[in-house]
């Protein structure tokens, strides 16, 4: 009998890049697309099913991710934030204890980090949120237990889930990594640049 829990991995990638002037997600990231990178990571690690939320751009979004194992979910009001591309994604996850939540602009998650925040992930031990943290500073992805879905729903705006993880914080875990991955996300061309210079 497999005790494993089934983490779902949700994908937000609807946004309208605007501090970048074009779809960041499909910047060139050492010959992929951003967002495929993104995917491909979470591929090689333990999460399933992989949710990817689009919005802006949504057919080159998709074709981007052609071949790869992503469930696509269109969000027709992206423009009104965040938080709408993830109540479209928890909304389609039915058979999963968990869900990963995943930023389509961060290029530096590895499976590593999304293996390393499932194994923390024990509800019972109160492990029922889990933030990835670099060197004590919070960042993203995020992972939640099913119990908070219906909350993330209720959420508005573009400010993600930061008030749910504070209201519970007593059943928050961090989860430290040894790189920067968390902390880093792609808005502007510089910030693009500077991680193609990247060793």
């Amino acid at each position: 009998m497999n005790d494993r829990p089934r983490v779902a991995a949700v994908v937000l990638a609807a946004g309208m890049s605007t501090r970048m002037g074009n779809n960041k997600l499909l910047a060139d990231i050492h010959g992929q697309p951003l967002v495929r990178r993104v995917v491909g990571s979470i591929e090689a690690s333990a999460a399933r099913p992989i949710v990817v939320v689009t919005g802006h751009d949504d057919e080159l979004v998709g074709a981007a991710l052609r071949g790869t194992e992503a469930a696509i979910v269109h969000n027709p009001a992206y423009r009104d934030g965040l938080s709408t591309s993830l109540r479209a994604g928890i909304s389609v996850l039915t058979e999963c204890d968990a869900a990963i939540i995943l930023l389509g602009d961060m290029p530096a998650i590895s499976p590593f980090v999304i293996d390393k925040m499932i194994a923390a992930y024990e509800p019972k031990k109160r492990n029922a949120i889990c933030v990835a943290a670099s060197r004590g500073r919070r960042g993203n992805p995020v992972l939640f237990d099913r119990a908070f879905f219906p909350e993330l729903q209720t959420i508005s705006g573009d400010i993600g889930a930061r008030e749910i993880i504070r209201m519970h914080w007593p059943l928050v875990c961090e989860v430290d990594v040894d790189d920067d991955g968390p902390l880093i996300d792609l808005d502007t061309p510089e910030e693009l640049e500077q991680f193609l210079r990247r060793p």
